[in-house]
């Protein structure tokens, strides 16, 4: 999935990073299992496409939008 998001360019790096963090501390506080972090990181990947990253505020919003997004799917794993 890095080296996609990599290719990918733009924001893509940044969304895979952030929702890695929140899957990783996720797993850490056993909230979900350790084969949850990769489907989190692609889902999270997948809703959240690619865009330029013209500027750090851009970057600083997908980091964002991907934790929110990572969160939520945390909280749908968790509660299954």
């Amino acid at each position: 999935m890095a080296f996609d998001a990599l290719a990918a360019g733009g924001t893509a790096p940044a969304v895979l990073n952030a929702a890695n963090e929140v899957a990783v501390s996720a797993f850490l506080q056993r909230r979900v299992g350790f084969l949850s972090i990769p489907a989190i990181v692609e889902d999270t990947l997948a809703a959240l496409p690619a865009i330029p990253a013209v500027s750090l505020d851009a970057l600083h919003d997908a980091d964002a939008a991907a934790r929110r997004h990572a969160s939520r799917a945390v909280d749908d794993r968790s509660s299954a």
